[in-house]
Order: structure tokens, then C-alpha cells, then sequence
């Protein structure tokens, strides 16, 4: 495994009780913890009926489950066959909880989505949610994606928009500039050993690479940074960037 890839291994075995604690927080006692769906009536950006009118009976894999929500809420959507695939066993821990608690038949399997153990021409649908920014050679990465994917498979991919991840949020200014890419390391908490490595890439090297891997986007959305979908911005503490600028970038590909 390379120096990226184990680094941000032994950054998500370290964050995740903590990580999953906090997407828990607001979980009423004696009710389910959230799996929302990409593909959900209020999935991010919006779902896109004209390329995928539902997932019902459908073959998914999600790349980079984490604590498997998104796999669990395409379970409870109808889905097939439901595939989530991790580097962390600490996260997958929590996603076969959570597929336990919502009584989904779900598979949760440790591996690299670089190099993922499934055969080609496997599934009909992929998603993958702030995940290929930690990706070093994309379209490598890509290209696998394709692989298991049948003809005219949907990929949906989201990552922290470019811009968002150039700014200094609380003090509204650049941090780099946007055309600064390349490898980045992030201090999640001190008391971790690891970093979490991201690179850095722009919106033209994601849709690019997509378009190099044998995808044709559909649809390219912008959506604002998730806390803003919960607060109300007249009375909300959110610094005021959040409501400006885009906080990932979100892309429908189909597989040709």
C-alpha cells in the first residue's frame, strides 16, 4: 500500500467512532440513525429522473462507503444488489451496524477503490461521496469504476468543490490559489497520529479525467455546503462564505 493510501487508512480507523458520533449527534433515542440515499426524493443537488428514474432492482456499489449510510438508504430504496466498499474496517464496523439496525441486505467489503476485487460488467449503479479527493492517480481510479460498471452504468460523483477547499472560510479569504493543485495534507485533530492526504484538482480535471475513463457527464450540479440545507441564514451562526460559494460539485456520468 503506497504512503497516501495507509495514511488515510489509519486516518479514518482513528476518526471514525468520533466522525460517526457527530453524523449521529441529532438521532432522537429509540429512532434510526440517518442513511440518506444519493438517489433519494431529496438526495444533494437534486436526483435526475431523466437519467435515472429509480434504483429499484437495480445492482449498486458505493465506492468509499464509510459508515455505509448511502449503501444502507439505496437498500431501503429496493435496490438489487447493494455493495459498499472501504478501506477502513473501523468504518465498515459501522456500516454493517447500521445495515443491521435498518434490516437491509447489504455486503460491506474492505478494499481499494483503485483496485477493486469485483468483476467487470457487475452493477448498474456507482456513487461515491467526498471520497476521490483522497485519490492520487485518478484516472486510474476512474477507469475501474468504468470496469465494473455494465453499458450505460450511472456514476454519481461528489467531492468538496475546489473553491470551498481553497478558502479560509472564517476569514473569507483564498488560502491558495484555485490552479494550486496537487498533494495537500489536513490535521483532522492533534490527538490523531495520521493526516488525512487530499488532492488538490479543478472542476475541468475532475469532468476531464471522467471524459478520459470512457464517461459521458450529464449533468455537472453545484450545491451549497450541507450545513446551510439546515439552518436558516437569517438567523444561523454559519460563517457567511458558506452561503456563497459552492460547497462540493457533484457529477451524473454515464458509462459508454
Amino acid at each position: 500500500m503506497t504512503e497516501h493510501k495507509h495514511e488515510n487508512q489509519q486516518l479514518w480507523n482513528e476518526w471514525s467512532d468520533d466522525f460517526q458520533a457527530l453524523w449521529n449527534a441529532n438521532t432522537v433515542d429509540g429512532e434510526l440513525p440517518p442513511a440518506p440515499s444519493p438517489f433519494g426524493s431529496d438526495g444533494p443537488g437534486e436526483p435526475q429522473p431523466d437519467i435515472l428514474d429509480s434504483v429499484a432492482e437495480k445492482d449498486y456499489v458505493e465506492l468509499g462507503c464509510g459508515g455505509g449510510q448511502a449503501s444502507v438508504g439505496t437498500a431501503e430504496l429496493g435496490a438489487e444488489t447493494v455493495v459498499g466498499v472501504d478501506i477502513s474496517g473501523e468504518q465498515l464496523q459501522h456500516a454493517r451496524q447500521l445495515r443491521d439496525f435498518y434490516d437491509v441486505d447489504a455486503q460491506f467489503l474492505k478494499g481499494d477503490i483503485t483496485n477493486l476485487s469485483l468483476p467487470d460488467d457487475s452493477f448498474d449503479v456507482a456513487s461515491s461521496e467526498t471520497v476521490y479527493q483522497m485519490v492520487k492517480h485518478l484516472d486510474e481510479a476512474f477507469r475501474e469504476v468504468h470496469r465494473v460498471l455494465r453499458d450505460d452504468g450511472i456514476f454519481v460523483l461528489s467531492v468538496p468543490h475546489p473553491i470551498h477547499e481553497s478558502l479560509d472560510v472564517e476569514k473569507e479569504i483564498f488560502e491558495r490559489s484555485y490552479y494550486d493543485t496537487g498533494r495537500r495534507e489536513i490535521t483532522i485533530n492533534d490527538d490523531y497520529e495520521a493526516n488525512l492526504i487530499a488532492f488538490d484538482r479543478t472542476v475541468a480535471d475532475l469532468h476531464n479525467s471522467l471524459v478520459d475513463a470512457g464517461f459521458t457527464v450529464k449533468r455537472l450540479l453545484e450545491p451549497r455546503h450541507h450545513q446551510t440545507t439546515l439552518n436558516e441564514r437569517s438567523d444561523s451562526d454559519l460563517p457567511e462564505l458558506l452561503w456563497k460559494v459552492p460547497g462540493s460539485v457533484r457529477f451524473w456520468a454515464v458509462a459508454e
